[in-house]
Parts: C-alpha cells; sequence; structure tokens
C-alpha cells in the first residue's frame, strides 16, 4: 500500500504473532499504519506520527536479543512497547527484567494503579488482558512509573514520567484483552495522527494492485468453499473481469460430508465466473501415506495442490506464465509460517509451501488478502455484496480433514510423560479433579514460539468456568503442557495408549461422521454464528489398539490470532459425546478447554 501523503504510525516487528494485528487495530481506528524492520534507519520513519514496538518470540537478553536501532527509541515521538517492546524499553532504560520458569498465558486480570492516566484512560481499575510471555519487568526503569500489574508481573503497564514513552506487557490488539483496544485508541490520541484509512479504500487500492500484478495476464483462483477464497475470487473477478479469472475447486477427500455438492451449488448460485471442480482424492492420500509428522503432512498437501494445479493447466493446454495462482491467503497464515522476519515457525500452511514461495518471489501469485485477517475478510466480503450464509460461514482449511487427523507412526517416544504426570497430579491436589497426560503430542504458541507437546486430560465436575480456570493454571505452571482436555465419555477415563494409524480414507470417514453429527448440534442448538470454529480432532489413542478417541474444539475468536475455547451449554455437549461414543471405533470423546494461546485451534 502507497502512503499517498496520510499520517500513519509505524509497527516495527520483532517477528511476533500479533505484529500485523497491531497494525490492523490501529487501521480500525482510520489511521494507517507501517510495519518495518526493527533495523530500519531513524531517518525513514522521522515522519511517523506514533511508533509502536511489537512482541517477539526472542529473549530481550545477550545473543537472542533482536538486532535493533536504538535511534528509533529515541525520536522525539510517541512510543509504545508491547510484550518483547515492554521488556525492550525496560531493558534499554535501566529496568530489571528476569526470565522465570514459569510463564504467563491466555486470560489474566489486570490491576490499574493510575487509573487517571491518558493511555489508560476510560479503563476500568480492573480488566482482563491476553498475555503470552516467559521473561518479565520486574522494576521499572528510572523515570518511568507503574500504570498496572497482574498476580505474576509487577510492571505489566507502565509510562514514562515526563515522555510519551509506554510499556505494556499484555497484548492490547488482541480482541480477548477488553479493553485493549481502547488503549490503543488512546495512544492514537496521543500521537495526534489524522484519521482518514477505511475498508473501502483497501479494496480500491489492492484492486489497484491486482491489475497492475496481473497486468495483461489471467488467474487460475484455488478455490475451497470457504470464505477467504471466495472473497478474494469476488474481488479479483470484480477487477479484471470474470473472462479473466478461472476458480479450481479441487476434491482432495479431506472435505466434509457432502460439502463439494453444496460448495458447487453454492458457486452456481453467486454466478462469479467459470469455476471447475476436479476429483484427487486419491493422489493427495497417496501424499500423507505413511506420514505422521504434522509439518510434513501440510508439506505433502500443498506440493499435491501445485501437481493438480499443473494437470489441470496441461489439460486444457494453458500457459502457466499466463494463469497466474491467485489465492485466499490471509496473514496468520504468513505469520504462523515464519513469514516475516525473527517470526518462529508454529505450522506451515499449505499455501506456503516451498515452490509456493518461489512462485510468489517470481510474481506469479495474486494473494489479494494477504494483509489482512478474519474479520476484515468478511467486511471486505460485505462490501463485495457476497451473501451472509458465505461471508459468515466457519473458516475451513485448504487442507482439510487431514490436519485433523493425527497420525502415529508407531516409534513415538514420550520421555516427558512421567515428570510431567507428576507436575499435573501436584497442580490438582486441590481440585476437585483427577487427571493425566495424554501419549499423544499437539502443537501450541506460547511466548510467540512453537510447541509441541502432550496434552492434560482432567476429569470431574462439569463446570466451564472450575474447567478454564484450571486449564490457565495449569499451562501457565506446567511448561510441558500446552493443551487441556475434558473427559466427555465413557464417565471413567479408559487405558488409552498410542497405536499406529495414519490418514487413510476409512479414519477420514470415521471424523467426516463425527465431524458432521458436531455440526448439526451446533446448528440445532442455534449455535453457529456463536462458535467462530468447531474442529473435531481424531487421535490415534486407543483402548484396544483398534480405535480412535475424538476431541472437540468449538472455538469463539475474532481473527485466528487469539481465541478462547467455546463453552457450550451441557445440554447440547452431553448428548452430542454419547452419539460420537455410539461410533463405531471411537473409544473415548474429550472436549478441549485450551485458549490460544497457549494453544493453537488445531492440533497440528
Amino acid at each position: 500500500m502507497t502512503l499517498s501523503g496520510r499520517d500513519y504510525i509505524a509497527v516495527v516487528d520483532f517477528g511476533g504473532q500479533y505484529a500485523h494485528l497491531i497494525a490492523k487495530r490501529i487501521r480500525h481506528h482510520g489511521v494507517y499504519t507501517r510495519v518495518v524492520s526493527p533495523v530500519i534507519s531513524e531517518q525513514e520513519i522521522a515522519d511517523a506520527r506514533g511508533i509502536i514496538l511489537s512482541g517477539g518470540p526472542a529473549s530481550v537478553f545477550g545473543e537472542a536479543a533482536v538486532p535493533f536501532n536504538k535511534a528509533i527509541a529515541e525520536l522525539n515521538v510517541p512510543l509504545l512497547g508491547l510484550c518483547y517492546g515492554h521488556q525492550l524499553l525496560a531493558l534499554l532504560n535501566g529496568g530489571r527484567v528476569r526470565s522465570f520458569d514459569h510463564g504467563e498465558y491466555g486470560k489474566t486480570g489486570l490491576e490499574l494503579l493510575q487509573t487517571e492516566h491518558p493511555l489508560m484512560r476510560g479503563v476500568s481499575p480492573v480488566s482482563e488482558v491476553w498475555m503470552s510471555h516467559g521473561d518479565t519487568v520486574e522494576s521499572p526503569p528510572p523515570g518511568f512509573g507503574v500504570l498496572g500489574r497482574t498476580a505474576l508481573c509487577p510492571v505489566a503497564a507502565m509510562a514514562h514520567e515526563s515522555r510519551p514513552v509506554y510499556g505494556l506487557q499484555f497484548h492490547p490488539e488482541v480482541s480477548d484483552s477488553r479493553q485493549g483496544d481502547l488503549m490503543l485508541g488512546n495512544f492514537v490520541e496521543i500521537t495526534g495522527a489524522a484519521r482518514g484509512w477505511n475498508m473501502q479504500s483497501y479494496l480500491e487500492e489492492v484492486m489497484d494492485e491486482c491489475r497492475t500484478q496481473v497486468d495483461s495476464r489471467n488467474v487460475l483462483m484455488f478455490l475451497s468453499g470457504g470464505v477467504d477464497s471466495t472473497v478474494a475470487f469476488a474481488l479479483l473477478t470484480r477487477a479484471l473481469g470474470a473472462e479473466r479469472v478461472k476458480g479450481l475447486l479441487i476434491d482432495n477427500g479431506f472435505m466434509r460430508k457432502d460439502e463439494v455438492r453444496q460448495i458447487l451449488e453454492r458457486y452456481a448460485r453467486l454466478g462469479l465466473g467459470e469455476v471447475d471442480c476436479l476429483e484427487a482424492s486419491e493422489e493427495f492420500l497417496q501424499a500423507v501415506a505413511g506420514l505422521s509428522d504434522p509439518q510434513e503432512k501440510r508439506k505433502a498437501v500443498g506440493e499435491t495442490f501445485l501437481r493438480v494445479r499443473e494437470t489441470y493447466l496441461a489439460s486444457l493446454s494453458l500457459d502457466p506464465q499466463q494463469w497466474l495462482l491467485g489465492q485466499g491467503t490471509l496473514y496468520p497464515d504468513i505469520i504462523e509460517s515464519g513469514g516475516s522476519d525473527h517470526a518462529a515457525v508454529i505450522k506451515f500452511h499449505h499455501n506456503r509451501v516451498e515452490r509456493i514461495e518461489e512462485m510468489i518471489a517470481a510474481g506469479h501469485v495474486v494473494e489479494p488478502l494477504k494483509e489482512l485477517y478474519k474479520d476484515e475478510v468478511r467486511a471486505l466480503g460485505e462490501a463485495l455484496e457476497l451473501p451472509e450464509e458465505l461471508v459468515w460461514r466457519h473458516p475451513f482449511p485448504g487442507p482439510g480433514l487431514s490436519i485433523n487427523v493425527l497420525c502415529a507412526g508407531g516409534d513415538e517416544h514420550f520421555p516427558e510423560l512421567e515428570p510431567a504426570g507428576a507436575a499435573l497430579h501436584g497442580l490438582l491436589e486441590d481440585s476437585p479433579y483427577e487427571g493425566a497426560v495424554l501419549q499423544v503430542r499437539s502443537v501450541g504458541v506460547q511466548g510467540d514460539s512453537r510447541t509441541y507437546t502432550p496434552p492434560a486430560v482432567v476429569y470431574g465436575p462439569r463446570d466451564w468456568d472450575l474447567l478454564e480456570e484450571l486449564s490457565i493454571r495449569i499451562t501457565n505452571n506446567l511448561r510441558a503442557v500446552n493443551r487441556v482436555v475434558t473427559l466427555l465419555a465413557p464417565e471413567t477415563l479408559p487405558e488409552l495408549r498410542l497405536r499406529r494409524a495414519f490418514c487413510t480414507r476409512d479414519r477420514l470417514d470415521l471424523l467426516r461422521e463425527a465431524d458432521h453429527l458436531a455440526t448439526r448440534a451446533l446448528e440445532e442448538g442455534g449455535l453457529m454464528r456463536v462458535v467462530f470454529q468447531l474442529l473435531v480432532i481424531l487421535l490415534p489413542l486407543s483402548a484396544d489398539g483398534r480405535g480412535d478417541s475424538l476431541v472437540l474444539r468449538p472455538v469463539i475468536s475474532e481473527d485466528v490470532m487469539t481465541a478462547r475455547f467455546a463453552p457450550l451449554p451441557w445440554e447440547v455437549v452431553n448428548p452430542l459425546a454419547e452419539k460420537l461414543l455410539a461410533l463405531s471405533g471411537v473409544d473415548a470423546v474429550f472436549f478441549d478447554v485450551t485458549h490460544k494461546p497457549p494453544a493453537t485451534f488445531g492440533w497440528e
């Protein structure tokens, strides 16, 4: 995007999962933002009206610290440090920062000590914020006062006594920090930046960019039937004309029950342009056969999409140089794939495999949504006058159910199980719950870094508040666990063992049926708009060496970057659990009670 002479606020990106989310939040206040490198020269951003230092996965100490042009922090403009940026400001100005064995992840209570401060204008004395950190500011630098604290963080918010320099240990940019957007709005006011940016201006600019990039060529758009690819398809069709954009829906065998037919009917009603469908399930099943590592599975799916595309173009005698690849990639896909300097890889996305990165570098991929988040894509879909049923459809990624089928090669070792189990037992001593650590691993995100650890299971009273509190306590204090589930069925935890199992048609069919039952329960309960996304996960944990276990993972989110587990009504959950347990081949049913962070949405 070009600045066109507008005021802007610069976001210095230290590789944090939420760096571009900060930019989005500032845009929502009508001010344009630039995301810049930590080593950018101070002259290049001297005209910024304010500067925000983002979070990041690194430590501020020693060689682990991200290279930073310290002159940026000395510019005479309002400066706000978040998470890593907060710790960096403290360290640069003589404060004390320490690393702790424990962390602070997810929901935390913030107690304000200075309620009248301009940065905190209108914020409640006690509010809910979202944390994701290991290092902690123990004492503020000279000349700084403490604005707020949490139970584990004595300097959760600080401000210089005379200069407009501020630090927040938590993430005000995530929607789960209840009044974080108010704090960011206060910072925008402090900068004095003029407002005028909106989604309509983005739409016009991004269409101009697409026309410039595509030039006289055409676009073959990968379609999944989901919100992102469909909005991108509609945008490209408006920008280039229907005759220059073709849609390709690939039936990879990983779709939900009866989903391909429903998607094709939906596109026919939209009338956006030509949409072809290819049945390629056998090719995709062969690509993931025998794979148990989640990253390898994702890469295999991405590479297979490209091979099928090449076959399709060849079958129509279309020149690949004249048909660019269109994708509905969002910014969360990019950042989770390690797509910015200093960002950790949380999980590879199928739309960021190596060959696609090479095509992007060559200018052969068009991604009009790559700077946006899910809520912005929905707003863009409404601006494009797409129907509500499509704009508000639950997200469903390109790899589909393949990444919800966890696999095991039979040679996995879990040396962490015994010490993690002992630590878990200690944490549960004063609670009405029993628990264990499951013999399987899932992906998480803690302190902006990827974790791959076993989940804990707890069972006892069916009380969402107690389960949430327990989940936070376990994941904050037990670093060997990034996720907590509760047992739904049967009534007592069976002795489950990891079995050798891969992503096969029969396991996919079992998951398809379970997913269908779960989705229908949400629909009948009127919960589809309450829940952002419902994932049903199949685990190779068996009581008899042949069956599997299921996990229900409904989440509430706005932009995918953070999420809360969705505490569904027990009158919906309990009968659903019984129906799932009755499916042939299901030995246990769990419910994921972990927020993001420390867990990701899915398990792979």
